[in-house]
């Protein structure tokens, strides 16, 4: 389901409750500080949470010194592992609602309020803040863009719905979905992975389009070669889900 971006980023914002931002964050010293800003500009009213998945940088330091909590990775376990930590902090200290901002500044905070608007309004599940639902400008790589077409192929398939921009990690989460991601670990990629996996769990998953900025700073964790890696690994999980519903 895809909504129009025009709807009232302030609906149902009485009604939200506590809310908690999870910014997952590897080698992000540079991005990590614009990042938080932008996350207190939008949502002044929610707690964030950096999840430094064993950042060699000052990513931990930096994000510290802004004065939000910082969970510290003993090592790179990669994003799944991060945002599950999110999910689970979310879960045991009550969250209403999460958000997922990722460390690399490409997601505007901005746009948060609208995706809390939609998660309440149609009473979703997840909410996705899509580059691809309609014409934003945002390219990204060759990889990236084939990647996810090969996912939302596999995805409209298992969950009778098209996902435009299946590896986005620009989502909100109900309470329902929180429990769900924070007890059950996804892999490496969860992004493309937790559509299937909550659609079988009966979740309402909904898709807006939001503009993205491209990574000012710094290189993406996903080299052309382990892109390939990606896309086997998660298109093998995506179909393994498929195999369980029927079984």
């Amino acid at each position: 389901m895809i909504q129009n971006s025009s709807a009232n980023p302030d609906l149902g914002a009485e009604k939200q409750g506590r809310i908690l931002v999870i910014v997952p964050a590897f080698q992000e010293e540079d991005n990590i500080e614009r990042v938080l800003e932008d996350v207190r500009s939008h949502l002044p009213q929610a707690d964030v949470v950096v999840v430094n998945d064993g950042s060699l940088d000052q990513t931990g330091e930096r994000a510290r010194r802004a004065g939000v909590q910082v969970i510290d990775l003993p090592y790179n376990m990669g994003i799944g592992a991060a945002v599950q930590t999110g999910y689970q902090l979310a879960l045991t200290k009550g969250y209403h609602a999460a958000i997922q901002i990722d460390g690399d500044y490409q997601h505007p905070a901005a746009e948060a309020p609208l995706l809390l608007a939609v998660l309440e309004k149609e009473r979703a599940d997840m909410v996705i803040g899509s580059r691809f639902a309609t014409a934003t400008g945002y390219e990204g790589s060759w990889a990236r863009r084939l990647g996810n077409r090969i996912f939302q192929w596999a995805n409209a398939w298992i969950a009778g719905q098209r996902i435009h921009d299946n590896t986005s990690g620009f989502r909100a989460y109900s309470q329902q979905a929180i429990a769900l991601l924070a007890r059950n670990y996804l892999g490496e990629y969860p992004e493309p992975e937790s559509i299937s996996f909550l659609e079988g769990q009966g979740c309402k998953i909904v898709e807006i389009p939001v503009h993205m900025r491209n990574r000012p700073a710094g290189v993406s964790s996903i080299t052309p070669w382990r892109s390939v890696y990606y896309m086997v690994r998660v298109l093998v999980s995506i179909l393994s889900f498929q195999r369980s519903k029927r079984g």
